[in-house]
């Protein structure tokens, strides 16, 4: 083969090569090219999405702004249904109203009495609020049925014996005062120091009886405003009526029930005013027999006497602090369920712990246990318990010298 060959092959070979190489790079650039129009695609599907999204908010943000340019609505009360599409309502300016009303509304929820939001222009009836009762009625602790027993309860047997006689009784067998001839009693006044375990008595009857338990502190009543109080005592007696059987309680009594004095301010005034309506409602319940009342209080010493009068309260039942043998059972139940060091001997902690409450007894076993954990052991010991046992008892010192330097510094 000639030289000119050669050079030709040569040539040949080289261009060959070189259409190889650009059909590699085209083909690297068209998979760069899907890659990039794939990934557009997805970058579409996501944007879509997005405004999507982006359009939702905004019409929810549009909603909402409309609700809030929406004018506020007119309270009123419906004081009578007249047919399928009309009635009177009381508005809370003042006058009544004759309007129509939607029958897409719950009718059963429409009834004399019931609260509702017109519209300020039509007057057409919006929604239908919750009662009166149920928004005024705060501060209220409302069980269907407590989890307490009288088996928590540690050294008030005969409490309890009383508070059965009292309340379950008449609750639970009412015909048993038909046969005697005799009205149930309308109350019971659980006094004593603090802690000792009034509304722990009150929780268990309710239990017992399946009671709805209605729990109210005293001072809940005592409202800014002229007549909110004495409507708040009425609401708390009407929701007892609507949720019977039930017991209402009353704790720390003494905060609207204070003897009455001559010379008052008109804050005193508007307690009074409080007291006399919970009065009326004590004497308004005759023939109630599925609602029991209990009261509350380690001031009796204070309280009114028109309020202590037979018909209103008419037991009284000490719940004092717990003697030696109350201390040993009231520390079995606390400790029923705690890991014990065989060390651990209550007699000795019953001993140093005389005169002090049950509420402070739970205490000591809590902050024993607290001991325990912080040395992350599994077990108490008797160190531990001594060591609650100061710890409280130097709270309950502090509180009583502080008691004593109110009285005498006032």
């Amino acid at each position: 083969m000639d030289d000119s060959s050669k050079e030709l092959q040569t040539m040949v070979e080289d261009l060959e090569n070189e259409v190889a190489k650009l059909k590699e790079e085209n083909n690297k650039t068209k998979r760069n090219l899907m890659w990039k129009v794939r990934k557009l695609e997805k970058d579409k599907v996501l944007t879509e999405n997005e405004k999507i999204r982006l359009e939702r908010e905004l019409k929810s943000l549009r909603g909402e702004v409309e609700r809030f340019r929406s004018p506020p609505l007119v309270l009123a009360t419906i004081t009578e249904i007249l047919d399928d599409s009309r009635m009177t309502v009381k508005s809370s300016t003042g006058p009544s109203f004759l309007i129509n009303y939607s029958k897409f509304l719950d009718e059963k929820l429409l009834v004399p009495g019931s609260r509702v939001g017109l519209n300020q222009q039509t007057f057409g009836v919006v929604e239908v609020l919750p009662s009166e009762k149920d928004a005024n009625v705060t501060g209220a602790e409302i069980e269907t049925k407590p989890d307490v027993t009288y088996d928590i309860i540690g050294a008030l047997d005969e409490q309890i014996i009383e508070v059965k006689e009292t309340v379950e009784l008449p609750l639970k067998h009412p015909e048993l005062f038909e046969k005697v001839g005799i009205d149930p009693p309308k109350g019971i006044l659980l006094y004593g120091p603090p802690g000792t375990g009034k509304t722990l008595l009150a929780k268990a009857v309710a239990n017992e009886t399946n009671a709805t338990f209605i729990k109210v502190v005293a001072s809940e009543f005592v409202k800014k405003y002229i007549g909110e109080g004495a409507r708040m005592v009425r609401e708390v007696f009407e929701l007892a009526k609507e949720k019977a059987p039930s017991i209402i309680f009353i704790d720390e009594l003494d905060a609207v029930a204070a003897k009455r004095l001559k010379s008052s301010t008109s804050g005193d005034r508007e307690v009074q005013r409080t007291l006399m309506q919970l009065l009326a409602e004590l004497d308004g319940f005759e023939s109630r027999g599925d609602i029991g009342i209990i009261g509350a209080t380690n001031r009796p010493d204070i309280l009114d006497p028109a309020l202590l009068r037979p018909g209103r309260f008419d037991r009284f039942i000490e719940v004092p602090a717990p003697n030696e043998d109350g201390r040993r059972e009231i520390l079995k139940i606390h400790t029923k369920k705690m890991a014990l060091d065989k060390s651990v001997d209550l007699e000795e902690i019953i001993e140093l712990t005389e005169g002090i409450s049950g509420a402070d007894l739970k205490a000591i076993c809590t902050e024993a246990g607290m001991f325990a954990i912080r040395e992350e052991r599994d077990h108490i010991t008797q160190d531990d318990f001594l060591d609650a046992v100061d710890k409280i008892m130097a709270k309950e010192a502090e509180s009583d010298f502080e008691t004593q330097a109110g009285v005498m510094f006032g």
